[in-house]
């Protein structure tokens, strides 16, 4: 369902900015950040080699959905945009706001990420001149992506703080391999960004979080919760976590997710002949690396940040736990199609710096 009639901006710049979609990590995330920089920017872009080095090449269901969303909400030209395709040719003419559905499993059966699509359309749609209202089905808690608690709890109020300002609701959970999980959104016009300077330790006094189980027995989400608390409370960390069990998924699914407002999040997904306290632990475990780390925000949420750190008139720095593979690859998207430097630099922790002049500080 497309509604958005609101046209806000002309056309784009037709000559075809050329990437090559197998640099640095070499995967989606090239094709997702690429996309919604050049409906952002109105730029056309060429992009070849995309996926090269994975064990399925080119655009598979959850990039091509990503593909034709950002399509639709800016009447791009497309070319390429096919199951396999390893090049692609996006032509955005306007930024459109309004009212979407979208599914990655309408293309192929897929429980590709309802996250990872929502980053992509949000950076663009959140610099329209009217809200827009998104219902995306497909995973919601899947490997190798964000959940959706991660979505809300962590990347979310960051950006809020950043004056981007969205809400996402999980309405049906979906895990791998059956997908079918929804998510309604909102996205307000961005009246203004800024950038931030945020290169001190979070102190973490509390911990909040959910353990959840769709057709499956709760005392799996107890066993879970059970095992995160007392870890959580031997390192002197205070945690609420939240019970949840529900009976809507297409399939089966188990998973805990441990949060720091607008700071980090862990996520750990269940899985046949894994007990409930290794998935507590996976979650712990990771939660505990990155307070040690002496980083304000989680890697994962570095390399999420840096597209909006980019297109914000302000500069920015802020350290993280490391300087990952997905970090320098987004990195290098943006210096390609935004007159700003991205310096990663390699210290303990490592620091990201956007622009070159100093930033607000934010507490």
């Amino acid at each position: 369902m497309i509604t958005g009639t609101d046209r806000v901006t002309g056309g784009a710049v037709t000559t075809p900015l050329e990437l090559d979609g197998g640099h640095g990590e070499g995967g989606g995330q090239i094709v997702r950040t690429a996309l919604a920089l050049a409906v952002a920017r109105r730029r056309a872009v060429h992009l070849r080699r995309i996926r090269v080095r994975r064990r399925r090449p080119g655009l598979q269901p959850q990039h091509l959905t990503v593909v034709r969303a950002l399509a639709a909400v800016s009447d791009a030209d497309v070319e390429g945009d096919t199951l396999g395709s390893t090049e692609l040719t996006f032509v955005p003419h306007v930024l459109r706001p309004g009212e979407y559905r979208f599914d990655v499993g309408a293309i192929r059966g897929s429980a590709g990420s309802v996250s990872l699509l929502f980053q992509a359309l949000l950076l663009p749609l959140a610099q329209a001149g009217a809200p827009s209202r998104l219902t995306l089905v497909g995973g919601t808690h899947v490997p190798w992506s964000p959940s959706v608690p991660y979505v809300t709890d962590v990347f979310l109020p960051f950006l809020e703080m950043m004056g981007v300002r969205a809400l996402v609701a999980l309405r049906r959970p979906g895990w791998y391999p059956g997908g079918g999980g929804e998510i309604d959104a909102v996205i307000d016009p961005a009246a203004a960004t800024t950038g931030v300077v945020l290169d001190t330790p979070s102190t973490v006094s509390t911990v909040t979080g959910a353990s959840l189980v769709s057709r499956l027995p709760a005392s799996i989400a107890e066993r879970q919760r059970g095992r995160a608390l007392e870890r959580l409370a031997a390192a002197g960390i205070h945690a609420t976590i939240d019970l949840e069990v529900d009976a809507l998924a297409k399939t089966p699914g188990t998973a805990l997710f441990l949060g720091v407002l607008g700071r980090a999040g862990f996520t750990a997904l269940g899985r046949r002949g894994l007990p409930a306290e290794a998935v507590a632990d996976t979650a712990v475990d990771a939660f505990l690396r990155w307070r040690n780390s002496g980083a304000p925000v989680d890697a994962h949420l570095a390399d999420q940040l840096v597209p909006y750190l980019a297109v914000a008139p302000t500069p920015s720095r802020l350290t993280c736990p490391e300087l990952t593979s997905h970090l320098r690859t987004v990195a290098w998207v943006a210096e390609q199609f935004l007159p700003v430097r991205v310096r990663l630099v390699e210290s303990s922790p490592p620091v990201i710096e956007v622009g070159s002049a100093p930033a607000p500080r934010v507490a």
